[in-house]
């Protein structure tokens, strides 16, 4: 029940109706929104989910090898400039660091001809639910209780026996225990898009991000997870690999809760170096929605239910808090190094 409440808000999470294929009577983007207030409280300026977080800044280096299946500049030899951002599961921009809270990690790659591919990353290997609907009844049955800070045990019982593809995820999700800090944490895309290269060759793909440092111990207190990082990042540029694994016939690019057989082909695409972090204000990546249809040429959104209904609640939510005024973040890069 714990790693349940660990993933009630995932930043693929937030779902709803976009393009008719949900009825306009169930869920539609305001809805989900309004259920992530319910389950964590309004807290005006931040994002309804993900609210605790860090702006990034570095670089994408391409080795030229994505190249073979993906015509998107991106992948082509050379560097290119990146605006990420770190963050924690949840709608609470002061809630204390803890190891078995989601990780995420958005980024946003910015090519010399105009176009941006846009990714948000987690530190699961699969998602929790396949569908939209699954993912808005889960976060209701994840709220914690009064008195004990954890879910209601029967409410969350009967959620898992309606729904066994999430029983499912979650035991391969605890298979994998989280890494001591961000820097030492693998982030994953989780579902699939399609890659088309310069021959209009067309592939199904699902990339990992993979760090190529480790993370020591050493912070205490209510952000040690990223007072580590911000230290972390001060000594050196901090490094991630990005792997991106080819489908073949029958693997599912329409359920983000099963994964593909390790067996798959995979391609060393470049290295995501992050060589700055900053407190967010106006201006980095507290500013930026990390919708993961905002794709280049050469890469464009599968039959996976959950990206167009991620798309629109993601606007949703940046709609809101744009409109809101704005409070100081919880993580301050300034006084960690002071």
């Amino acid at each position: 029940m714990g790693a349940v409440a660990g993933v009630a808000a995932v930043d693929v999470g937030g779902f709803a109706y976009a393009g008719g294929w949900l009825r306009p009577d169930d869920l539609t983007p305001p809805r989900f929104a309004d259920r992530f207030e319910q389950v964590f409280g309004r807290h005006e300026g931040f994002r309804r989910n993900h609210a605790k977080g860090l702006s990034a800044t570095g670089s994408f280096a391409s080795t030229g090898a994505g190249a073979a299946i993906c015509r998107a500049a991106v992948f082509r030899p050379g560097t290119v400039p990146v605006v990420g951002r770190f963050s924690l599961g949840g709608g609470l921009p002061n809630q204390a660091d803890k190891p078995d809270t989601v990780r995420g990690l958005g980024l946003m790659f910015q090519t010399s001809d105009g176009q941006q591919w846009r990714t948000a990353m987690v530190n699961f290997p699969v998602f929790t639910d396949r569908t939209p609907q699954g993912f808005y009844e889960r976060l209701l049955a994840s709220k914690p209780v009064a008195g004990t800070g954890k879910p209601d045990p029967q409410k969350m019982a009967a959620f898992l026996q309606q729904h066994p593809e999430t029983a499912a995820a979650l035991k391969i999700i605890k298979q994998t225990p989280p890494s001591i800090g961000f820097a030492d944490s693998t982030f994953h895309g989780l579902n699939a898009f399609h890659f088309t290269n310069s021959a209009g060759e067309t592939v199904p793909v699902r990339w990992t991000a993979v760090p190529q440092q480790t993370s020591q111990p050493a912070s205490k207190g209510n952000d040690y997870l990223f007072d580590d990082l911000i230290r972390a990042v001060a000594q050196r540029p901090l490094a991630w690999k990005l792997v991106l694994t080819i489908g073949e016939p029958g693997d599912p690019t329409n359920d983000a809760t099963k994964p593909w057989p390790q067996s798959r082909r995979t391609i060393e695409a470049g290295t995501i170096n992050i060589s700055a972090v900053q407190t967010e204000a106006a201006g980095n990546a507290r500013d930026v929605n990390f919708d993961p249809t905002v794709l280049p040429d050469g890469i464009t959104v599968s039959d996976d239910p959950l990206l167009a209904a991620r798309s629109a609640v993601y606007a949703r939510s940046y709609t809101r808090r744009a409109e809101e005024s704005k409070s100081p973040s919880e993580v301050n890069v300034g006084q960690v190094l002071s």
